[in-house]
């Protein structure tokens, strides 16, 4: 009998890279999504494995949509969330019901029915401008958007219970995922988007900002491998490539791989505020390298040819809605 798990946020970027991972590997996956009324499936509606997949549509923020989501199954991993940060600044209430309350359904529900393994995907942003590099797990958390705040808030949450009840609970960490599928919001696939719609002329934010990017096929494995551990319970666990990189130097990059000579325009409206500008993101990848036998397989520049390449094959399709 195959093991049963249930995704959420299954149906966006990482959840429907990691939801076809888990078929391939034999799993019997429970897709959990957002609640639309044209019953569609994101990213994993045209799936070739759509048939082998289950598909719940519901609401996070439900006590009992999430409960009845998860019977019958033994593990759970939860990626949905509200993942922009600019939307953050206008309304931070929705992230706190999204983000907290949500994990709080997770984690309650996992409780209620005895779950025998919760993985909880939190962010790089919880650690906020890197105080050393690399960044560690146990670096100090600092809330610099509501965003990254509510994801503090949820990460801590998911550690009572493991404290308090016992609860079978591991919190991935991911730096800076890219690769196809990605909505625009990030900074890769607006980099890319602009330069296929435009004669070269791009608007961007702060430009001097550095992150640490990871391929979403090698996130969504480092997600299989902590998964697989059996230790690592109560703990925080990084993926990332342990390599970084200037937006301005990435820009460069993109660019000459599209062939295109760019002007490069900064949007205010595209620059965080000050105090809340994240300078530095670099991965200390260690424990994940010591704890499993995860390795990145793809570097920036391959998975960059393979993003560029997906989002030349389409631009005319994309549905830029679907969160993470």
């Amino acid at each position: 009998m195959k093991n049963k798990v249930l995704i959420t946020g299954a149906c966006g970027f990482i959840g429907s890279h990691l939801t076809e991972l888990f078929v391939k590997k034999g799993f019997s996956v429970i897709a959990f999504d957002r609640y639309n009324s044209e019953n569609n499936y994101g990213w994993l509606e045209n799936s070739i494995y759509k048939k082998d997949i289950e598909f719940i549509l519901g609401d996070i923020r439900d006590y009992d949509s999430v409960f009845n989501a998860m019977q019958n199954t033994k593990y759970c991993i939860h990626l949905a969330a509200l993942i922009g940060i600019p939307y953050s600044y206008i309304s931070p209430l929705a992230y706190i019901r999204t983000n907290i309350e949500g994990t709080y359904n997770i984690l309650e529900s996992a409780k209620n029915l005895g779950l025998d393994k919760i993985l909880i995907t939190s962010t790089s942003e919880v650690y906020g401008s890197a105080q050393y590099t690399p960044m560690d797990e146990s670096h100090p958390k600092v809330g610099q958007s509501p965003y990254s705040a509510s994801k503090i808030a949820a990460d801590q949450i998911a550690i009572s219970y493991f404290r308090s009840f016992d609860q079978p609970i591991k919190i991935i960490c991911p730096f800076n995922v890219y690769g196809p599928k990605q909505s625009e919001r990030a900074i890769i696939p607006t980099i890319i988007n602009q330069l296929l719609n435009n004669n070269g002329e791009i608007h961007l934010g702060n430009i001097n900002t550095s992150r640490d990017f990871t391929y979403v096929d090698d996130t969504c494995l480092g997600f299989y491998e902590i998964y697989k551990i059996s230790d690592c319970f109560g703990e925080v666990i990084n993926i990332g490539s342990n390599k970084t990189i200037f937006i301005k130097d990435l820009v460069e990059i993109i660019s000459s791989k599209m062939n295109k000579k760019i002007t490069i325009v900064i949007d205010d409206k595209r620059v965080r505020p000050k105090l809340s500008e994240v300078d530095k993101l670099l991965c200390d990848n260690n424990k994940l390298l010591l704890k499993t036998n995860w390795r990145p397989n793809i570097d920036i520049f391959k998975g960059l040819d393979l993003t560029i390449d997906w989002y030349y094959k389409n631009n005319k399709k994309l549905d830029l809605d679907y969160k993470i």
